[in-house]
């Protein structure tokens, strides 16, 4: 049973890690997905890969107008859009409060949490549309406790506010049938992480109860389930996915 037949779902920085995930998961399971991201080659030829149900666009997470864009380029090849993944995220500098760079600060927090103001903004009116909406955020466990060594307090404090950005979104247009969640992921095995650690993850794996990274998949999987109407009464609300870390 395809789980997100005839839908249609827009996932930013979908040209790898987490996000390329979900659009594979969205694609298997019936949806029509646009993928965006800033890395043209790697998402047009995932697109190419996913075939006839897959649309690349080239998007700027932090340019309003290029939301506006992304919009229209869904609703002209698919429909209105049911569902919105808003994934694109960094990790910024490692860095304490004093040393932290003005400019570094507002960066991160532009990218994690005011990209994800816009994705909201200007995907709403299309998901009024459609009769019904899911918007999924991901957030970190950053955002749950500032803790397990994050680069900075601009990381952790983009992630909390995507948290209650969240809620109240999700108070104000329950009502019209459009639900909001927040998915906080742990150390995840994607480039990101790599990139911020090292081969295996290092030292991250001492503080993961389950003693490893979490498969990309395995939190599509999570994603999947509050994009599809299996989740049609859960709203406002956080969903971590961390091998138990939060849990010490």
């Amino acid at each position: 049973m395809e789980r997100l037949k005839q839908k249609v779902a827009i996932i930013t920085g979908a040209a790898r890690g987490m996000g390329a995930s979900h659009a594979r998961t969205f694609i298997a399971e019936g949806a029509r997905v646009v993928l965006t991201d800033l890395s043209e080659d790697a998402g047009k030829l995932l697109a190419e890969e996913l075939g006839e149900n897959a649309l690349f666009v080239k998007h700027d997470v932090t340019n309003s107008q290029e939301w506006k864009s992304v919009v229209a380029h869904a609703e002209e090849k698919f429909g209105p859009v049911n569902i919105l993944v808003n994934n694109a995220g960094v990790l910024g500098p490692i860095a304490q409060t004093a040393e932290l760079a003005e400019e570094q600060y507002l960066k991160v927090c532009e990218i994690n949490q005011h990209a994800v103001f816009y994705g909201m903004k200007y995907v709403i009116p299309s998901m009024l549309k459609a009769g019904k909406g899911s918007i999924v955020n991901i957030s970190s466990i950053a955002g749950i406790v500032a803790n397990y060594g994050f680069p900075s307090l601009a990381y952790v404090a983009s992630k909390f506010a995507v948290r209650g950005m969240t809620k109240a979104t999700a108070i104000e247009y329950g009502p019209k049938n459009i639900r909001v969640n927040s998915v906080h992921p742990g150390f995840i095995n994607t480039p990101m992480m790599v990139e911020a650690t090292n081969e295996d993850g290092g030292d991250a794996l001492v503080q993961i109860p389950l003693g490893r990274l979490a498969e990309a998949k395995e939190v599509s999987n999570l994603v999947l389930f509050l994009a599809s109407d299996d989740s049609s009464y859960i709203t406002g609300a956080e969903h971590i996915i961390d091998a138990g870390m939060t849990a010490q």
